[in-house]
């Protein structure tokens, strides 16, 4: 790891390594500079850390109750006490959603502060497997789309009820840039953000006439210690293609995110938006 490190342009290098993260100068007084979405309730999983953290962060700045969640009670409580000194309303539960009863705990925290709820946000997923696409066990196809294909489909047939009940709604799926450009040794990985692409364009059309628009964010090459893990050998062949020349801040994805879920976005559904400081491969 450390010879493949040594081999990137030293300026490409120091965007990995930035001291004083980005977001921390550039997108740390959006509080109450826009509450577009005050009144409204979001549930987003995957949500402690990275792009699900600012999501979370930027959707409660723009006046909406956010119901945090991920799989570990510690993250949880860590997020929700860290909004909260921040005075943004936000709730928080453990949920593991590729299991059903979490999914459904999940949905009960988030109708105790509303009797509906307006948007959901997916971005928990899963990869435990770098290695062959053929070679890789049912038990890991199983894992991979259980979790980030199956559980958001499932989820949102929970929340359904409750969006109605609010008059409609807006779902944003959170895929990845290897959908389009496949990383090696990560073929199920690619395969299950390929897969919410087209679920992202099914439900838009299913959930239409209900007034539940459904769009997908692509992100890039974003610095989340996810994204750096699972990504590290795409992020170096192709930081020559990125016309920014550095890595996305999640703060990035999160303003398109809440731009989404706002009325501003009402005749916006079943697009999938590439956040990655554009490649010509796409």
């Amino acid at each position: 790891m450390a010879a493949i490190f040594r081999s990137i342009p030293r300026a490409f290098r120091g965007y990995l390594c930035t001291s004083v993260p980005l977001s921390a100068r550039r997108f740390s007084k959006r509080a109450d500079e826009n509450r577009t979405l005050a009144g409204k309730v979001a549930v987003i999983t995957g949500s402690t850390r990275g792009i699900g953290f600012a999501i979370a962060r930027r959707l409660a700045q723009d006046g909406a109750h956010v119901v945090i969640s991920s799989r570990k009670q510690e993250n949880v409580d860590e997020a929700v006490a860290m909004l909260k000194e921040e005075g943004l309303s936000v709730t928080g539960t453990v949920c593991h959603v590729g299991k059903a009863e979490d999914r459904q705990h999940l949905v009960t925290t988030a109708l105790k502060h509303s009797r509906g709820i307006d948007f959901l946000v997916c971005v928990a997923g899963v990869n435990p497997l770098v290695g062959s696409t053929l070679g890789a066990s049912e038990q890991i196809w199983d894992k991979i789309l259980d979790v980030n294909v199956k559980s958001p489909a499932l989820l949102l047939s929970k929340l359904l009820p409750h969006m109605e009940n609010r008059g409609g709604g807006s779902v944003v799926l959170v895929s990845s840039e290897v959908a389009y450009v496949p990383v090696p040794k990560l073929g199920v990985y690619n395969t299950s953000k390929t897969a919410l692409l087209g679920l992202c364009k099914s439900l838009a059309v299913e959930l239409a006439p209900k007034g539940i628009r459904v769009n997908c964010l692509v992100p890039g090459i974003i610095k989340t210690d996810f994204s750096l893990r699972v990504s590290m050998t795409f992020a170096f062949r192709s930081h020559s293609s990125l016309l920014s020349y550095r890595l996305g801040e999640p703060e990035e994805c999160a303003g398109l995110v809440s731009f989404l879920c706002s009325s501003d976005a009402s005749y916006i559904t079943g697009e999938n938006i590439t956040v990655a400081g554009f490649s010509p491969k796409l």
